[in-house]
């Protein structure tokens, strides 16, 4: 089998994307009835490059890949010759004679397709400034376990048009669900990204309207890692598209809350929403570990019975 990535939700079928929810659901109930028993990686090993710091992404991962029977490499940029200029290209080709996969957290999603451009081992994308595919692997699987098939509902994203909200963008393409998108001026999504999932995103301004019957909602904080300098233009910027239970309250009665984490109660959602049952954000991180094992067991060695 030829060397897959995932560097975004487009670089798998919508069935292997689907297979991919369902498998993880499946690992997770084993792993709760019988233990981490199931180790198709002895003496497999994961490099693990983090440009950015994270909670989620590297106990997620490095846990997985324990509990598969494998091993999971950290490598900050402190610590590699990336730090000392090393083009991209040559540690790929290094890493890819020594470990069996490789996960990336870093700035630039074109760096990231240098690095996969040149690997012979899988390359997986845990966040750039364009893209977070892993999440939306985890939120989707969330979003199923809680309320079943996908297909046809509808979801909103209310914030910046991050990275997050591209890979919303990708999701709803891929597993054919409506998106609304209710952002600021200014801070819309990128065009070309918005175009090409056609009349599977609409693109508004007033929460209320945006939620309203909405089976799904989510957000994520108003300033991203790198953008700290413009905390304050922000907060004046997002006034009014708080996420409350009050703005919930306008959507399906059944709907239910996700959030990416980490929140910042008070700015992008009120300071109680996460209490409250609509929100399932601990569900929803707790399925980074399953839905990313399925992820590297699919990439490593296909489709499994």
């Amino acid at each position: 089998m030829s060397v897959r990535h995932f560097l975004t939700l487009l670089d798998l079928s919508a069935d292997e994307l689907s297979y991919l929810i369902q498998r993880g659901i499946t690992i997770k109930n084993r792993l709760k009835t019988q233990g981490p028993t199931y180790t198709p990686f002895s003496n497999r090993t994961l490099a693990m490059i983090f440009e950015k710091s994270s909670t989620r992404t590297r106990v997620s991962f490095e846990t997985a890949m324990a509990q598969f029977g494998g091993h999971a490499l950290f490598l900050s940029s402190r610590d590699t010759q990336l730090g000392r200029g090393e083009p991209i290209g040559d540690t790929a080709r290094v890493l890819s004679e020594m470990v069996d996969a490789v996960m990336i957290r870093t700035f630039s999603h074109a760096g990231l397709e240098e690095f996969a451009a040149a690997s012979s081992v899988p390359v997986i994308n845990a966040l750039t400034d364009d893209y977070h595919p892993c999440q939306l692997l985890a939120d989707v699987m969330t979003w199923t376990e809680c309320r079943g098939p996908v297909q046809g509902k509808t979801a909103v994203w209310i914030g910046d048009g991050n990275n997050m909200c591209h890979s919303w963008i990708n999701a709803a393409r891929q597993f054919d669900f409506q998106l609304r998108i209710c952002c600021p001026e200014g801070y819309d999504p990128r065009q070309d990204i918005v175009e090409a999932a056609g009349d599977r995103v609409t693109l508004l301004r007033d929460p209320a309207e945006a939620v309203s019957g909405a089976d799904l909602v989510t957000t994520d904080v108003w300033a991203s890692m790198g953008q700290e300098e413009e905390q304050a233009k922000r907060e004046r910027d997002f006034a009014g598209f708080q996420v409350t239970e009050a703005l919930l309250d306008r959507a399906a009665e059944d709907v239910v809350f996700l959030h990416c984490l980490p929140a910042h109660r008070g700015e992008e959602i009120s300071t109680t929403l996460l209490d409250d049952p609509r929100a399932v954000v601990w569900q929803e991180a707790g399925n980074r570990l399953h839905a990313q094992k399925a992820l590297i067991e699919f990439l490593l060695l296909g489709q499994v019975a």
